[in-house]
């Protein structure tokens, strides 16, 4: 008799949970979060099969230049393409949330339905894992993230603020705009004038102190309204560049557990992260005599930098 009045418990319950999560579940995945940014600055492709174990990418180069040429001659000058193939593996993360058969119960007693919080706070988990591995990678797995990648040329700022320091924080405007400039210029150069870096990332307090530094003690103008007004990427093409405070991931990312920065083109020819299968909640399952779960799984890959030359470090800023 006890047992039948429990297994109709516990199916009743699941019921409910069903039905609640079916309602939860769409209000969830509508939540945006504003200090998760990958989304923002990461071009993200989530084309390939939900399962796939690995994407293979290729970087490639082009070299080669036009010669003058007489109209009898043969020898017609050709490019080359140079390709080289990279494999990232694709792993899966899970988080979930689960009640027990008393928090149902009481649930369902009151007439009340079952908020979304557990069912947000394991998205946003889900969200926070996913922001770490596009910017840092993650070392387990072998992938690297945005601001710690090999291919990208590295370089340390100019030893010429005061105390012969590097930091922005002791230099004037003029240094530092030569010192984004030559970011920016740096790729222009390295491409031979095909890219040309439209997004530059800045450890938060950095961003801080150029936003609220005014270029000189009679002038309004803050260096960041300065450089944004002034950098070589808005004087040549007309468009603003992006400038963004990241937190925490560019404080110890340069040379020396250096502050970095981040100067790059953001386009999915550059860099791409791979996430096959999107966040997603599984159904429910009982767990044990008086627990339900919601799984949550997903799946993805590590920052792909295909276009090397297109990303530049600047450390110890």
């Amino acid at each position: 008799m006890n047992k039948h009045i429990m297994q109709d418990a516990q199916q009743v319950a699941l019921s409910f949970l069903i039905r609640q999560a079916s309602l939860i579940e769409p209000n969830v995945y509508a939540i945006r979060y504003q200090d998760i940014q990958y989304q923002s600055l990461i071009p993200v492709d989530t084309s390939a099969p939900e399962w796939i174990q690995s994407v293979t990418y290729f970087s490639m180069d082009s070299v080669g230049r036009a010669e003058w040429f007489h109209g009898n001659a043969h020898d017609v000058p050709k490019v080359e393409l140079t390709r080289e193939k990279f494999e990232t593996s694709v792993s899966m993360a899970a988080i979930g949330y689960g009640y027990t058969l008393e928090e149902l119960g009481t649930a369902q007693l009151l007439g009340m339905s079952l908020t979304s919080d557990k069912a947000s706070a394991a998205r946003r988990v889900a969200e926070e894992k996913i922001d770490g591995v596009a910017f840092v990678g993650d070392a387990a797995k072998g992938f690297t993230g945005l601001v710690n990648a090999s291919g990208p040329t590295a370089t340390t700022a100019p030893a010429d603020g005061a105390g012969s320091a590097t930091t922005f924080a002791s230099k004037t405007p003029d240094q530092i705009l030569r010192d984004i400039n030559g970011q920016l210029t740096g790729i222009f150069v390295g491409t031979l004038g095909v890219e040309m870096a439209d997004t530059l990332l800045l450890p938060y307090s950095v961003l801080l102190d150029l936003s609220t530094r005014r270029i000189d003690a009679v002038n309004q103008t803050t260096i960041l309204e300065w450089i944004e007004k002034n950098n070589i990427y808005t004087r040549t093409t007309g468009q603003p560049l992006t400038i963004r405070g990241v937190f925490g991931y560019l404080d110890t990312a340069g040379a020396s557990s250096t502050k970095r920065m981040v100067a790059y083109r953001r386009s999915p020819e550059v860099l791409k992260m791979h996430i096959p299968m999107p966040f997603r909640f599984l159904p429910v399952w009982q767990t044990g005599p008086m627990r339900f779960d919601v799984p949550g799984i997903f799946r993805l890959g590590g920052v792909d930098i295909r276009r090397p030359k297109s990303v530049r470090y600047l450390d110890g800023i």
